[in-house]
């Protein structure tokens, strides 16, 4: 399911760069925009990630000698990632 997102009162000057630099990348600016959200809510899920790490490693002492390699654990949850499509709809599971 997808959702419209209305940014009000945004400059001109700053709509036209945008524009701009969506046009130099071959995307309109919609498209552009959408990959900027895409990428800034793929950041904020990583930053949560690594907080609640940094939690549990805090609260636990650190990792025990049982823990999965790091790369083990990035590759499964790489592999389990759903990529979105160019539209940005939800596509299918890819490799990262």
């Amino acid at each position: 399911m997808t959702v419209a997102v209305t940014i009000r009162d945004v400059p001109e000057d700053v709509r036209d760069a945008l524009a701009q630099y969506a046009r130099q990348q071959g995307q309109s600016l919609q498209a552009f925009l959408l990959g900027v959200l895409t990428r800034q809510s793929r950041y904020a899920l990583n930053q949560q990630v690594l907080v609640t790490v940094e939690d549990e490693l805090a609260a636990g002492g650190g990792a025990g000698t049982d823990a999965p390699a790091a790369a083990d654990v990035l590759a499964a949850a790489r592999a389990m990632r759903v990529e979105p499509t160019s539209t940005g709809e939800p596509g299918t599971r890819g490799s990262g």
